[in-house]
């Protein structure tokens, strides 16, 4: 897992732990640390203790964000790091508007996958 730094950190609006997000689905813990090793999320250590965290807002009540899981493995394929990944959603686009993990929100994730299918050309 990589570890987060100082700028992509100051992106990210908001971050839950793995246990948070395992309370909030209903599910033991290590479901959510699958769901991160089989890339349907990314997590970072960061903190005075490392403890691996997810950006909140890739999760959407119960779920994972629509849209997220796909839009990850085009980046992905892309070449892109983890953190390479985290300042790419998470740094505002004004022809978006927003952010793309804004969009992925707003439910607008196939312009997002667009986009990011774009990056590898």
């Amino acid at each position: 897992m990589t570890e987060i730094d100082a700028k992509i950190d100051a992106l990210v609006p908001a971050w839950l732990t793995l246990p948070d997000i395992a309370e909030m689905f209903g599910v033991e813990v290590t479901r959510v640390r699958q769901l991160v090793k089989d890339g349907q999320l990314i997590a970072v250590r960061r903190g005075e203790n490392r403890a691996l965290h997810v950006p909140a807002d890739f999760i959407d009540g119960d779920k994972v964000v629509k849209g997220l899981s796909g839009t990850l493995t085009l980046l992905r394929d892309d070449g892109f790091t983890v953190e390479e990944m985290l300042e790419w959603l998470f740094t505002p686009d004004p022809t978006l508007p927003g952010t793309p993990a804004q969009a992925l929100r707003e439910n607008r994730g196939t312009e997002v996958k667009r986009r990011a299918q774009a990056l590898a050309v």
